[in-house]
C-alpha cells in the first residue's frame, strides 16, 4: 500500500491499510451487519452476479468489513489477495478443496495441529487425496516424499507445540522444483515476525483466533497469496461453500491488527524471560523455545523471524502426572488450549490439542505425556513465573 508518493510501513499498515471510508467520514472501521446489498438497477444485480462488476452481493462472499480485513491482512503479508473463513480449520480445509482433486497427493510435516491431521487423515483422504508425514526438519524426507502426485506442501513453523522451525526457503526451492506449492501456517508468528511469502512461500494460512485478535474474542482464518489461486480460485469456494466470517468478527480482528506488532514484541520479550528461568528449574527437563540458544533452530529463528515468539513448551520430570498436578496447581494462568491471547494460558498437549491422534501419531511428532505447553501473555514476567513455581515446587 502507497500513501501519494512513499510506501506505509508494517506499523502504519497495521493501522491504515484497506480502510474505505463511507459518506459518513467514520474515523474508525465501519461495520456492515447485513446479507444482502440493494442495487440500483436490474442491469446492475445482473453485472454482479455475473462478475462484469466489482460490488457487493451477498455478505456470505462479500460484505465491506471482511474485505478491509482481508486487505489489510494481505498488505502486512506481502500478498496480493487475502480471503477471510469462519475459521483457521475452515481456512485449511478451503485452500485443500480449492486447489487439489482426486488422485493429488499432499506431504505435510508431521509435527501440526491435531485438528489438521484429522483434516487430511479422515476427510481429505475419503475424496482421494492422500497424505504422507514427514520430519519438520528433515529435507531429505521431505525430497523423498514428494511423488509424482504430489501437489502441496504443507507445514507450521514454529511447529504445535514443539516449536521446530523448517527452513522456509529451502523448502520452497524444493516444492518448486517438483512443481508443488508451498502452503505455511503462519499462526504462532504472524506477519509481524515472519514473512513466508517473502521467503518464497506460496500461501499462508491464519487462525485469527489466536494472535491476529489477540484477546480471544473471535474465532477465524484466512488464506493469503496470489490473485488466481486465493483471490480467485478460494473465493470461488467461499462463494460457493459458505465458510464465512461475520463482519463483527472481523471487525475485532481490525482492531487486533492495530496492536499486532506491538503485542508480539511484548508477547517475545515475556516469553524469552520465562523460557530462560525454566531451563533453571529442577522439575523441568527440556524446554522448547526458539529464543534459546538450547533450541535446534535457533541460528534459522534468528535469520528468519523478527523475534521469537509467545509459545513455550517445556517437559516436566514425572511424566503426565506430574504435567496435570502443575497445570492444576496454576492459579493466574488460564486452563485452555486456546493461545494467542494477553492472559496467559496452559494446557497439556497429549489430552488436549493432540488427544484425538493415536499414540504412534503423537510419538512421531514428540508429544510426550511430561509436555506441557504455555502461551505467555501480557501479565507481569514476576507473576506468571510465581504462578508456574507453585505447581513446580510441588513437583520438586
Amino acid at each position: 500500500m502507497q500513501s501519494d508518493d512513499f510506501e506505509l510501513g508494517f506499523a502504519s499498515l497495521a493501522v491504515r491499510a484497506g480502510q474505505v471510508r463511507t459518506f459518513e467520514g467514520e474515523h474508525a472501521e465501519a461495520i456492515f451487519p447485513t446479507s444482502s446489498f440493494v442495487f440500483q438497477n436490474a442491469a446492475q444485480a445482473a453485472a454482479r452476479f455475473a462478475e462484469q462488476e466489482p460490488g457487493n452481493i451477498y455478505s456470505r462472499f462479500t460484505n465491506p468489513t471482511v474485505r478491509t480485513f482481508q486487505d489489510r491482512l494481505a498488505a502486512l503479508e506481502g500478498g496480493a489477495a487475502c480471503i477471510a473463513m469462519s475459521s483457521g480449520m475452515a481456512a485449511i480445509l478451503a485452500t485443500c478443496l480449492s486447489l487439489l482433486k482426486s488422485g493429488d497427493h499432499i506431504v505435510s510435516a508431521s509435527s501440526i495441529f491435531g485438528s489438521t491431521v484429522s483434516l487430511f487423515n479422515n476427510y481429505l483422504a475419503k475424496f482421494g487425496i492422500g497424505t504422507t508425514y514427514v520430519p519438520l526438519t528433515d529435507y531429505t524426507a521431505w525430497a523423498a516424499a514428494i511423488r509424482p502426485q504430489t501437489r502441496l506442501l504443507y507445514l507450521e513453523t514454529p511447529s504445535n507445540p514443539l516449536t521446530e522451525l523448517a527452513d522456509i526457503r529451502a523448502l520452497a526451492e524444493l516444492a518448486h522444483a517438483h512443481d508443488c506449492l508451498l502452503v505455511v501456517d503462519n499462526c504462532f508468528c504472524t506477519p509481524a515476525l515472519q514473512q513466508p511469502l517473502k521467503l518464497g512461500a506460496d500461501l499462508v494460512i491464519h487462525s485469527a483466533t489466536k494472535y491476529l485478535d489477540g484477546q480471544g474474542r473471535c474465532v477465524g482464518g484466512a488464506v493469503v497469496g496470489d490473485a488466481q489461486r486465493v483471490g480467485k480460485d478460494v473465493f470461488a469456494f467461499l462463494r460457493t461453500a459458505g465458510p464465512t466470517m461475520s463482519p463483527f468478527n472481523a471487525w475485532v480482528f481490525l482492531k487486533g491488527l492495530e496492536t499486532l506488532q506491538l503485542r508480539m514484541r511484548a508477547h517475545s520479550a515475556n516469553a524469552l524471560q520465562i523460557a530462560r528461568w525454566l531451563e533453571e528449574q529442577a522439575a523441568v527437563e527440556r524446554v522448547y523455545y526458539p529464543g534459546l540458544p538450547s533450541h535446534p533452530q535457533h541460528e534459522l529463528a534468528a535469520s528468519q523471524q523478527s523475534g521469537y515468539g509467545g509459545i513455550i513448551s517445556f517437559e516436566v520430570k514425572g511424566g503426565r502426572e506430574a504435567a496435570w498436578q502443575l497445570i492444576d496447581a496454576t492459579r493466574l494462568i488460564s486452563i485452555t488450549a486456546n493461545l494467542g491471547d494477553t492472559k496467559t494460558t496452559i494446557t497439556h498437549p497429549a489430552t488436549t490439542t493432540h488427544g484425538r491422534l493415536t499414540p504412534q501419531e503423537r510419538a512421531a511428532a514428540g508429544i510426550r505425556d511430561s509436555l506441557i505447553r504455555i502461551s505467555v501473555g501480557l501479565e507481569e514476567v514476576a507473576d506468571i513465573q510465581a504462578d508456574l513455581a507453585r505447581g513446580l515446587r510441588q513437583l520438586a
